[in-house]
């Protein structure tokens, strides 16, 4: 049975993906999209990067 308290977030490699657009990419469109797409899923630039760091220490 789904756990619907946990919050689903999309798969690591796709916000990942974000990240290189909004980080690497150097094209002000990707970069913005890739910061309303982290923004939209989490919330907040924060939570998407205290998201990062925890799924890097497992």
């Amino acid at each position: 049975m789904l756990d619907s308290t946990k919050v689903q977030y999309p798969p690591l490699q796709l916000i990942q993906t974000w990240v290189w657009m909004m980080i690497e990419s150097g094209n002000p469109e990707l970069q913005d999209k890739g910061r309303n797409n982290l923004i939209s899923a989490f919330g907040s630039l924060a939570k998407a990067n205290e998201y990062l760091v925890e799924q890097v220490k497992k």
